[in-house]
């Protein structure tokens, strides 16, 4: 993935009125599973307006990328649009180019050629995973995944062409069984997820570039020798409840630059493609496991509390 700020929305709603209805499964990379999440009163939706003007600093957000399934005469053809919730199932797609054909030459980059996410709509299951290629460019990752209901499914590559321009391309996954929607965890601020505490300090500005620090502990003790993981010590993305949005940043510096420390402190800067409530999923490596942190915070508002909820646990693979 490259450094800095991708944005996709998601599109079209699995039909919530199916007596049974969707799930998706769980692969070997980072996992933030849901127990059911803290409901209230209000549930805001991300906003459609314009993003704010202002100094970008060098964060300008680009234009809304992976909404569509085609972009820039690449597509994401999703062979399982279809899994059993709780069911192990393998998870097979292939980027076509314009003329049809698959794609089997892309850039690595972050130590990858093609960078999967996976996402419930109501942001309670997520999954940061990275599949197999085959000769054919056949990309599949088996996947079990614990909750019925609709999911999105972001590729993130870059072909390995002169010129050729990271992209993101979504499409949506269903996951069979008894559907039950959740409410977006309240916005905290504090995350714990296996014996580890992560404190994210700043938040996200509509249309401007902001800093999101995070720190981990554990023990009550700062964590100082977080590990590289995809060559970073720690990756960040950001899905915009209502319609998905997707943000992924890297940290500020890179492991051996002379400027990055391993721990406790990962810093991002990131720019909010509008107001609205967001989920935050951070990856971190330590003692050879990855961990998942995640957060709601709202851009356009002030922090919320500082309570972690019961869905914020996250499991290293």
């Amino acid at each position: 993935m490259h450094a800095g700020l991708r944005i996709t929305a998601f599109t079209a709603a699995l039909a919530a009125t199916f007596g049974t209805a969707y799930g998706v499964g769980q692969a070997f990379d980072p996992v933030v599973e849901d127990a059911a999440p803290t409901r209230h009163e209000t549930h805001p939706r991300a906003s459609s307006e314009p993003a704010e003007e202002g100094d970008h600093g060098g964060h300008e957000a680009e234009p809304a990328g992976g909404l569509q399934i085609s972009e820039g005469g690449y597509t994401l053809d999703l062979a399982t649009p279809r899994v059993a919730a709780g069911d192990r199932s393998k998870l097979s797609f292939v980027i076509r180019d314009s003329t049809g054909r698959a794609v089997t030459a892309y850039q690595r980059e972050h130590e990858k050629e093609l960078h999967l996410i996976v996402a419930s709509r109501d942001l309670g299951t997520y999954r940061h995973l990275h599949p197999t290629r085959a000769t054919d460019g056949t990309w599949s990752i088996p996947v079990d995944l614990p909750r019925a209901g609709g999911y999105r499914v972001f590729a993130d590559f870059t072909p390995a062409r002169e010129g050729a321009e990271n992209l993101t391309l979504g499409a949506d996954l269903a996951a069979s069984g008894p559907y039950e929607p959740q409410r977006l965890p309240a916005p905290n601020s504090t995350a714990k997820v296996d014996g580890y505490e992560v404190r994210l300090d700043g938040g996200l500005r509509p249309g401007k570039a902001a800093e999101l620090k995070l720190k981990v502990s554990r023990d009550g003790r700062p964590v100082t020798d977080l590990q590289p993981y995809l060559g970073a010590y720690g990756h960040l993305v950001a899905l915009r409840s209502g319609d998905l949005a997707y943000l992924h940043v890297h940290p500020n510096g890179e492991p051996g630059d002379g400027t990055t420390k391993p721990g406790p402190d990962v810093s991002f800067t990131a720019t909010a493609p509008s107001a609205g409530s967001y989920r935050l999923f951070l990856d971190f490596k330590h003692e050879g496991k990855v961990h998942t942190a995640a957060f709601t915070v709202r851009a356009g508002a002030a922090q919320g509390t500082d309570e972690p909820h019961a869905d914020e646990s996250g499991h290293g693979h």
